[in-house]
């Protein structure tokens, strides 16, 4: 390398650390650093492999993939099923968004792809009246918050809930039928997720 390749190099680095080392006293570390309209990089005090590309002097740029959403409706069949009268978790039949593929259709369950905050709701109709139903979220096999419907008069009662919940990477989110027949079609069972901001 020549000299006047080193200093160059050398001055580059030197603003890119300057610039990093003012932003980051006035703005949080997911927000871009923008210089004329422009966007630069993004400073992190915490710099971590997940959701950014991170260099060795501690800029990282967020990825694209950072973004995580989803939102499942199930069409078909009442609930418990065959598919899920032992464990009573309540299956999803369709994806209407999973951006980052964190939600196991399949399994319906999503798994966080990365510590951060997320927002979580639901919704479930019951099938009989005289009957009370209740739909547990639960978050590593632990019910976080609940949804009950018990009107003895009322037949096509709904039960809704949502959440803001601080999750690490691989913590597991999905719903349970703890008590009552939800209604199957017609897509009226919902559950939906998305982060807020990673951590």
């Amino acid at each position: 390398m020549r000299a006047g390749d080193s200093e160059s190099s050398a001055v580059l680095v030197s603003v890119l650390l300057c610039i990093c080392g003012v932003v980051s006293m006035g703005q949080n570390d997911t927000e871009p650093v923008v210089l004329e309209g422009k966007c630069l990089v993004v400073c992190d005090s915490n710099p971590s492999a997940e959701g950014g590309v991170t260099s060795s002097f501690g800029i990282s740029v967020r990825a694209a993939g950072a973004k995580v959403a989803f939102s499942a409706v199930r069409g078909t069949n009442h609930e418990p099923s065959e598919m899920s009268n032992k464990s009573m978790t309540i299956y999803f039949d369709q994806v209407l968004v999973n951006i980052g593929n964190h939600f196991d259709l399949k399994a319906s369950v999503f798994q966080a792809p990365r510590r951060g905050i997320y927002s979580f709701s639901f919704h479930v109709v019951k099938v009989y009246n005289r009957q009370t139903i209740q739909v547990n979220l639960m978050h590593n096999e632990y019910p976080i918050i609940s949804a009950f419907a018990g009107d003895q008069d009322v037949t096509r009662e709904a039960a809704s809930n949502g959440v803001l919940l601080h999750l690490e990477r691989e913590d597991r989110l999905y719903l349970k039928l703890e008590r009552g027949n939800l209604m199957g079609g017609w897509k009226y069972s919902t559950f939906s997720g998305f982060l807020v901001f990673p951590l």
